[in-house]
Parts: structure tokens; sequence; C-alpha cells
């Protein structure tokens, strides 16, 4: 009788500590990039810089930055949205970098394009 309530409590503990998580279907999620090249001269090639964001769907992301194929920088970051403003932030920085999405495909901030999506 005792393992009868001993299987019962630890089924009634699975049951009661599961939860559904909810889906997250914002547009925002996926790989943005940001690509420059900085050339040294008109006679010679300058060095790709590429940044890319990644956002994912439990409001994690993760930054970085190659030069080349080299990653030179990477850093993870928070992210949350209120009435279509994104707000992106890095948790050793405490000034938030706020997006918001002009189309689908189109991230901007203050009105200047800050990335578009891969």
């Amino acid at each position: 009788m005792k393992r009868l309530f001993y299987i019962l409590g630890i089924y009634a503990i699975m049951l009661s500590g599961c939860s559904e998580i909810p889906e997250n279907n914002d547009p925002i999620l996926g790989v943005w990039t940001k690509t420059e090249t900085n050339s040294v001269s008109e006679k010679t090639t300058g060095t790709t810089i590429t940044e890319e964001w990644t956002f994912n769907d439990v409001f994690l992301g993760r930054y970085e930055q190659f030069s080349g194929n080299t990653i030179v920088i990477s850093r993870d970051f928070k992210w949350e949205v209120n009435n279509g403003v994104y707000k992106m932030y890095y948790p050793q920085d405490n000034n938030p970098i706020f997006l918001t999405m002009d189309l689908p495909e189109l991230l901007t901030q203050n009105g200047e394009t800050f990335a578009i999506k891969k």
C-alpha cells in the first residue's frame, strides 16, 4: 500500500510541475545582419565587418561580430517587445537599444537601418 501511495505521489508531483510553454511567433525571431566594408584606399580592398544578432524565442539572443570569417566579438543579450518597440540590452551595459521593425525584414533605430533579416 505504501508503494501505491509513493507512486501516486510521484505522479501527482510530475503533473503539477508540468506547464506548457507558450509559442512565440514574433517576427523578430531569426538572424539579422549588418555588413560594412572599410576600404583603406581605392586601390586596396578593405576589411568586411559583419554584425549578426540572433533572436530566439525565449527572449534571449547572441550578438557576433566578424572580421572576414573570424569572430571578433560574441556576447549574449536579452530582448523584449512592447507596443511594437523592441528593447535589446546586454547584461554588461545599462543602456538599452530601442528598435522598430519597419518591414518584416528591416530593423531600424531612430529612422536609420539597424539590421536586415537574413
